[in-house]
């Protein structure tokens, strides 16, 4: 099945004098999987909702396929799967039972058939006789996934889908969603840096309510599109952190020991030459001063901690 280029306009939303979204906007299209990042209150589950039309924004438009997405345009909504953070299911349901009944809100044709094609695509044949508040939560979210995909949507939106999973959920579910993605459009929110790294082909990172990042997983990891430097400073002795944090190229310091740590510089450019020169002023030996690759963790970290 063809995926649907997804675009979204100037979105914003308020909730009070909070300002969930502003004038957000970005595009994803056939073969993404794009993840979503954000730490909590970013307003990544406002704009997922948002997308589904779960959600009317107080600002912009969504369009899916250059139509636009409406609460009421129930039509154009069934093109989208949407697994919720929460994923709420009915726990005294049976497995197939539930997904029988999430199938019967679409009006399907050949229900049967489409049941047993989602159980065997999410792994869950020998659970499918189980009810769901019997199942591990591994086994949850692949039912969770289920009734997102039971009706064959282009776009799939996944809202925290591996929040609490094992290491062996985990590596299941991220599986499963790879296999997902090579048909569908997905859009993927995550808290754990390492699983967007090992699934995704292009992230996007928000910040109260603004993208401060959006590009190919592997330029955002390395840092490319962070705006600022970073450097791993090694000394021969201890020295006073106060006194480095005095050289106005630095913007913070990590202190890895006592003779080392990492600098960040507080706009663009190369900060080794003004470290170098004010080591010099200060009678210090630089045994390392090298620009560090960020990683996507860091990189989370300086974009979403220098917004204030």
């Amino acid at each position: 099945m063809r995926s649907m280029p997804v675009q979204v306009e100037n979105i914003s939303k308020t909730y009070g004098t909070q300002k969930a979204l502003d004038q957000l906007s970005f595009r994803f299209d056939d073969g993404e999987l794009v993840g979503f990042l954000g730490p909590n209150g970013a307003g990544k589950s406002t704009l997922m909702k948002i997308i589904t039309g779960y959600l009317a924004p107080d600002q912009g438009e969504v369009m899916l396929n250059r139509e636009k997405m409406t609460p009421e345009n129930y039509r154009l909504r069934r093109n989208i799967g949407y697994l919720p953070e929460n994923n709420p299911l009915y726990t005294d349901l049976y497995v197939k039972e539930f997904l029988s009944f999430a199938a019967g809100f679409y009006q399907l044709q050949h229900k049967k058939q489409k049941i047993a094609e989602v159980i065997e695509m999410t792994g869950l044949g020998l659970e499918q006789h189980k009810k769901i508040g019997a199942l591990s939560k591994g086994y949850r979210q692949r039912v969770g996934l289920a009734q997102a995909l039971i009706h064959n949507p282009s776009v799939l939106i996944l809202d925290e889908p591996t929040t609490g999973l094992d290491p062996n959920q985990l590596e299941e579910i991220r599986a499963l969603i790879r296999q997902i993605s090579r048909e569908k459009t997905v859009l993927f929110s995550s808290h754990i840096m390492q699983e967007v790294e090992a699934i995704c082909n292009r992230v996007i990172i928000i910040n109260r309510g603004k993208i401060v990042t959006d590009g190919p997983v592997e330029l955002v990891r390395s840092g490319q599109l962070a705006s600022r430097q970073q450097v791993l400073v090694e000394l021969s002795s201890p020295v006073d952190k106060e006194l480095w944090q005095k050289l106005p190229a630095i913007e913070l310091l990590e202190i890895r020991s006592e003779n080392s740590f990492l600098a960040v510089a507080r706009k663009e450019g190369d900060v080794r030459p003004a470290i170098f020169q004010f080591a010099v002023e200060q009678k210090l030996v630089l045994l390392t001063l090298t620009e560090k690759q960020a990683g996507l963790e860091q990189v989370f970290r300086q974009l979403t901690s220098s917004q204030t």
